[in-house]
């Protein structure tokens, strides 16, 4: 809006200038130095056109002390001159039909723009004032009136074009200015154009880099509107998709060495091997040379529809760099005598054709210069001119030359699609026209139903008819109409491949219509498409591999989040996609796998019958039970035996009962756990423990009070005999030969003496002691069953991988109640036992009992820390060990003495056997427990006899 802020004012300044004084005239402060075609004479209406003839205006020394001179223009564009020649070609085709403005001749004024927005705006200027000097504001003349301007080539061209053209109303059909930004109504109210919206082709870029699964690309984008705003749209689309940019680059437009050696090597440098270009072909050229140069391969190249067809980059040896670029065109159609219209050229007509030949045929046609060349060129060979330079001069062109054998861009209407675009914008203005000289009077659009005079209408009306205008295109029956002033976004997806000959190709692969549905727009045969270094697969661009199943991407600080490193899952989750931004935890009856991408259910774990180490238990415990079986055998076989009757059959048979009960109630925790089995085990360890505890301690009870009825005899009879010892003394002191001292202890003494210590606990007492004991765990148990019994569980924290199948015992106190009683039981047992260890007998039973405690007491107090150190199955088969080493440990030291005597021995078994050992040197003698038992028996006996008697 500052150029045309700018113009309103000087245009003020001129009419204030000029309305001041009647004598005033206007003063022209400059003059352009403007190149291009014009036929006006007699002609109904003048069609403009600006097309980039050349690459860019001749530098200047910059000198501010000589009047300024509008520059001049190096670097002619082949390509942009065939567009030029089919603006030309289109006008003279519409003049010479019939149908079409019949009766109106078109002219043109055309003008080379230079591919710069100042000598753009330079002809914009002089074709709205109908004279080579531009007068703003002023239409001077009263030639054909002025149509529409078909141009101005590059988008910051028509821009600047646009602005000030939007000015006075006047329409603008452009043909290859493809930037968005134009598309603003309010900015650029006569803008139209016959190529698509930018924004079409920034989203097929997009959708074909995410159709390959490309996430890390570059991008380079000319110092432009035209780049600048497609990149920007290009990289809101594949960003908002997961796309990641390696690098972002801007091609400077005024040639830099150092820019472009800048872009090599960040290109080189990054890992990106999709590289995404928004540039025209003039932009675009020198990186391309220097690519060249550094040898610069193993890219592929998404190209925007300004290069993608362009000979300016498709020069020979490229196609180490871009061969299998990808690219997108517009239509491409063929023109039915366009290339006679090519072929056929004065080229003194004018002075761009006159620049064309010379450059296309690198000679001159002007006689005097070719001759100033020759005697140049002579001078510096030999000083003397040649024959030739004397007639004609080496270097001059006939004129006559044939551009037919030539292969170049401007005769190659292969790839006919800016140049389809010149044709049908041409012939947009010439429908809009047509429809504006045959308006019918009183069916006009304007005020009051009239119509516009096509001898002499203004532009907004003319512009009325462009918007609206409806047609087909000659030859190829596409519609063409306008949408907000742009058409429809198709394009032809084009393939670089190498050819036979080593030459590019341009192949179309694929289309893409952004009128379709978002699934339907796209639309490519991957198949056909030859990569970069002929390779058949697409390349892969991406910062960091897929993650697979198992894995979830961990993003790295400070880079972008398509650069990311893969974090195996932990255990007990899972990822089963590509690309897991997080795991997924496996819920508790299921772990995940080894590869983390299923969670399959965990293992059910309990000690089985069948597995090695149950099978081994089991007939550990079997082997257990039978031999406390085999014992109480072997004591129902000697049951009338000493040996037997003094031990009470009844509690030696409780106690080998409880020992078959804690043998066989180890096989119960084996096995999968049920409700019955956890209570069974449980209360039929403890009722077992409880039973053979109980007996262990009226048995150790009695020991312990006989010896310390043993103890006092003992103490009394020694006091006895040093009392007769001493009475003797005196009596010998005395000499009275009337006293003998006798040996005052013998064993009737002893019995005498016992007698009454023995009875104090009997046979009676010791199963009440069993009985009792018993029945109170019996109580325990009963109430804990009722109350919190046992139960299986499900124990799924022990162990990730498993789930173990084990029994809970419902109530912690409970069970620490129930064996704890277990606990004390054992515990006065042993009490008990130590107290009596000191019975000295032939059997040593007191000892035999104390042992067999402090075996009970080592394997538990083992247990406990093995228990808690093992997991799983492990922790049941260590609770069975405990459970079977106790169990024999108790069977062995109590019974193995007795069972030897009864098997091996049985000459011991004798009722001398169970009495007393032989004195001490103390005169004293103990008894053995046996013995004792055997005394309180005999005692028994002959007090109930004398009762008998009485």
């Amino acid at each position: 809006m500052e150029i045309g802020h700018f113009l309103l004012g000087l245009c003020a300044f001129f009419y204030f200038y000029r309305s001041v004084t009647a004598e005033s005239t206007c003063k022209l402060k400059a003059k352009f130095n403007l190149n291009g075609y014009k036929d006006v004479e007699r002609k109904k209406v003048v069609i403009g056109g600006m097309f980039s003839v050349h690459k860019r205006i001749a530098s200047t020394d910059g000198n501010t002390s000589r009047v300024p001179v509008s520059s001049g223009c190096e670097g002619f564009n082949f390509r942009t001159f065939r567009w030029t020649q089919t603006m030309l070609f289109a006008i003279n085709e519409i003049n010479e039909r019939n149908d079409l403005l019949p009766e109106t001749d078109l002219g043109y004024v055309v003008y080379d723009s230079c591919f710069t927005i100042s000598k753009a705006v330079e002809g914009t200027l002089t074709y709205l004032t109908g004279q080579d000097e531009a007068v703003p504001n002023y239409r001077c003349g009263s030639g054909a009136p002025l149509a529409a301007l078909v141009g101005a080539g590059g988008s910051d061209l028509s821009i600047a074009t646009a602005r000030i053209l939007g000015l006075y109303h006047f329409p603008q059909v452009s043909y290859c200015s493809s930037c968005s930004a134009l598309e603003s109504k309010f900015q650029f109210p006569t803008f139209l154009r016959t190529i698509p919206n930018d924004k079409h082709q920034s989203t097929a870029m997009a959708q074909l880099v995410l159709h390959f699964g490309w996430t890390w690309v570059g991008t380079i984008a000319a110092d432009d509107d035209y780049g600048k705003y497609g990149i920007k749209d290009f990289k809101e689309q594949v960003e908002e998709a997961g796309v990641c940019i390696s690098f972002s680059e801007t091609l400077p437009k005024v040639s830099s060495p150092e820019d472009i050696q800048r872009i090599v090597e960040t290109v080189v440098e990054s890992t990106a091997k999709i590289i995404v270009v928004f540039s025209s072909d003039v932009d675009l050229s020198p990186l391309i040379f220097e690519l060249l140069r550094h040898n610069v391969t193993n890219r592929t190249w998404i190209a925007s529809e300004a290069w993608v067809t362009s000979a300016l980059i498709n020069h020979p040896g490229v196609s180490s760099v871009l061969g299998g670029t990808l690219g997108f065109g517009v239509k491409r159609a063929d023109i039915p005598g366009l290339q006679r219209h090519l072929l056929d050229l004065d080229p003194y007509a004018d002075q761009l054709t006159e620049e064309f030949w010379e450059t296309v045929f690198n000679c001159t046609l002007d006689y005097s210069k070719a001759l100033k060349q020759a005697k140049q060129k002579a001078k510096e060979v030999n000083s003397t001119l040649s024959q030739a330079v004397r007639g004609v001069p080496e270097g001059l062109c006939t004129g006559s030359e044939s551009l037919a054998p030539l292969n170049n861009t401007y005769s190659d209407v292969s790839q006919l699609r800016i140049t389809y675009s010149v044709y049908k914008a041409v012939y947009a203005v010439a429908h809009a026209l047509h429809n504006l000289e045959h308006c019918v009077n009183g069916q006009g659009p304007f005020s009051g139903s009239t119509c516009a005079d096509i001898t002499n209408f203004e532009p907004w009306q003319l512009m009325y008819y462009l918007k609206n205008v409806r047609f087909k295109v000659p030859n190829t029956n596409e519609e063409i109409y306008f949408t907000d002033g742009d058409v429809e976004g198709f394009y032809d997806i084009i393939n670089w491949q190498v050819n036979s000959n080593g030459e590019i190709s341009y192949i179309t692969v694929g289309r893409y219509n952004g009128s379709a549905a978002p699934e339907d727009r796209m639309t490519i045969m991957n198949d056909s498409i030859v990569w970069n270094n002929e390779m058949l697969e697409p390349p892969r661009s991406v910062c960091s591999e897929n993650c697979q199943p198992g894995t979830r991407k961990g993003i790295r600080q400070g880079e972008p989040v398509c650069c990311f490193d893969c974090i195996p899952c932990a255990d007990g989750e899972i990822s089963n996609t590509t690309n897991a931004r997080e795991c997924i935890l496996c819920s508790g009856d299921y772990w995940s796998n080894d590869a983390h991408d299923i969670c399959v259910a965990k293992i059910i774990e309990f000690l089985a019958f069948g597995e090695p180490l149950g099978i081994t238990l089991i007939v550990i415990s079997a082997f257990g039970a039978l031999v406390t079986i085999a014992v109480g055998v072997v004591f129902v076989v000697n049951i009338s035996t000493p040996l037997v009757k003094a031990n009470d059959p009844l509690l030696s048979f409780s106690l080998l009962f409880s020992l078959v009960v804690t043998f066989l109630s180890s096989i119960v925790f084996l096995g999968e756990p049920r409700d019955w089995s956890c209570m069974t085990s449980q209360v039929g360890l403890a009722l077992g423990f409880a039973l053979c505890l109980s007996s262990i301690m009226g048995k150790a009870a009695v020991l312990m009070l006989r010896a310390q009825a043993l103890k006092a005899a003992r103490a009394k009879a020694k006091a006895a005999a040093k009392a007769a010892k001493a009475a003797a003394e005196a009596a010998a002191n005395s000499g009275s030969p009337d006293v003998i001292v006798t040996n005052t202890n013998n064993n009737n003494d002893v019995n005498t003496s016992t007698n009454p210590d023995v009875d104090i606990l009997t046979c009676a007492h010791q199963r009440a002691i069993a009985t009792v004991a018993t029945l109170i765990q019996a109580i325990a148990c009963t109430v804990w069953l009722i109350v919190l019994p046992p139960h299986p569980v499900k124990n799924t924290s022990a162990q990730n991988i498993k789930i173990i199948l084990e029994c809970d015992e419902g109530s912690v106190v409970f069970i620490c109640c129930i064996f704890g009683y277990d606990i004390l039981l054992a515990l006065l047992a042993f009490i008990f036992a130590f107290i009596a260890r000191k019975l000295e007998d032939h059997f040593s039973e007191a000892k035999c009992v104390t042992f067999g405690m402090l075996v009970f007491f080592i394997v538990w107090i083992s247990f406990v820390p093995a228990y808690l150190s093992t997991r799983g199955k492990f922790m049941v088969a260590v609770q069975i060990f405990a459970i079977l080493a106790s169990s024999f440990g108790l069977l062995t030291c109590i019974f193995l003495p007795k069972c030897y005597v009864l098997l091996v021995k049985p000459e011991r078994n004798t009722e001398e056997m169970m009495r007393p050992r032989s004195k001490p040197r103390d005169g004293t003698s103990t008894g053995t427990s046996a013995s004792l038992a055997t005394a309180a028996t005999e005692v028994n006996a002959s007090t109930a006899s004398t009762a008998i008697d009485d």
